[in-house]
């Protein structure tokens, strides 16, 4: 008899994290391992973050807060969209949570029943298709194509609606692709929900301030006021300040769909750490002056990852617009061989392949729902994706 339950028995363990703790593993054991499978800054978190975290250690600042965020984290949290995003919202339309994961989760938990269904473009975060089975619904992936940017169209979107549909997720910029929606592209596909008023919409912005070449983020409910009282609009400090050690992630949206999720976290986790809210509170109060500049860093690795994986054999990579990832093609690599024997077949074959020939993690696309890719994170040095690309265009041109 299983120990898992039914529901635990219907996913799989996060592939992402597996691919960079096994990366770990071989660096431990000595090999010579380029990690590039982690969605994380290599940034430190900035000073006056770390400070406001200090300060509230030592000003005993270490108590149970309100299960879904302490009232002052919410109002920054409500500044901020009005600031940023023209989103007006109260304090008690705001959630806040242990990380972006929990905010998703706590929000799927608290309106699924069984045999509603999600629809998420692919490729997709890992962790989507399985917080929505976890949570008892069932997940409808739709392919996009890299000639359509990744994005999905208004015709595919309408086509995967059904009555049984109670959510769409959507990523921008996304992981893994960088795809991010235009002002245009949220318009069309708000046509489509506006004639589906029982679709919500849980738009997943975790890489706002993270867009390159003049691009200007928008978010749905901002785009389509219309769709404003059926949509969550979801964000974190752990991408655009470095903070994804520090577990907060937040949200806001209709009155009545926080108060559910505040239900849902006041049985599980509770607070977020105290400790981290205060240091959310000045990163979303303090100075934003390093954003731009660690996005033109992030512009910059983009485009010498690109440039050296195009020159790869048999790798094809589109030019995101924004995020720290890029989602290549390796189709022109299935059916050779490596000088061992072992034929490429498939995107993880390949991923398998080249980690153990040239020591570099990647995670392959068929994790995110759409092959033959595979994504890697450029949340690196310069030097160390040199390195990375150098040993890509050599096991590249080792298959025959």
């Amino acid at each position: 008899m299983s120990l898992e339950s039914a529901a635990l028995r219907r996913i799989a363990a996060s592939p992402t994290i597996a691919i960079s703790a096994k990366a770990r593993a071989l660096k431990a054991a000595g090999r010579d391992i380029i990690g590039l499978a982690a969605g994380e800054p290599d940034f430190d978190t900035p000073d006056n973050i770390k400070e406001a975290a200090i300060k509230a250690i030592r000003d005993g600042k270490t108590k149970y807060t309100d299960p879904d965020g302490m009232p002052a984290l919410k109002e920054a949290i409500a500044g901020k969209f009005l600031r940023e995003n023209g989103l007006t919202y109260t304090a008690s339309q705001v959630h806040v949570a242990p990380g972006g994961k929990p905010v998703i989760y706590n929000a799927l938990v608290a309106t699924l029943n069984p045999g509603d269904e999600v629809v998420i473009p692919a490729p997709y975060w890992v962790s989507y298709p399985d917080m929505v089975l976890l949570a008892g619904g069932t997940p409808v992936p739709v392919a996009t194509t890299a000639e359509n940017g990744f994005k999905v169209q208004a015709a595919d979107l309408e086509a995967a609606i059904t009555p049984k549909t109670k959510w769409l997720i959507l990523n921008s910029p996304s992981n893994p692709s960088g795809a991010a929606y235009t002002r245009a592209d949220l318009t069309a596909l708000a046509e489509v929900l506006l004639r589906h008023p029982q679709v919500w919409i849980l738009t997943d912005d975790m890489y706002e301030h993270l867009v390159f070449d003049d691009f200007e983020f928008t978010t749905i409910a901002q785009v389509e006021p219309r769709l404003y009282d059926r949509t969550l609009t979801m964000n974190g400090v752990s991408k655009a300040y470095a903070m994804t050690g520090w577990r907060i992630g937040y949200a806001a949206g209709p009155e009545a769909l926080i108060k559910a999720m505040g239900k849902m976290i006041s049985q599980t986790t509770s607070n977020p750490c105290s400790i981290s809210q205060w240091a959310a509170l000045e990163a979303l109060n303090g100075t934003q002056d390093f954003i731009k500049p660690n996005a033109k860093l992030f512009q910059g690795r983009r485009d010498l990852v690109v440039s050296m994986l195009n020159q790869a054999t048999g790798l094809h990579c589109p030019t995101p617009e924004g995020a720290f990832y890029v989602y290549p093609s390796a189709q022109g690599t299935l059916g050779k061989s490596t000088p061992g024997g072992k034929v490429i077949a498939s995107d993880e074959d390949f991923a398998v392949e080249l980690l153990e020939a040239e020591g570099v993690a990647v995670v392959h696309g068929a994790a995110f729902g759409l092959s033959p890719f595979f994504r890697i994170s450029y949340a690196t040095s310069n030097a160390e994706l040199e390195d990375a690309c150098t040993r890509i265009q050599r096991f590249c041109n080792s298959l025959k």
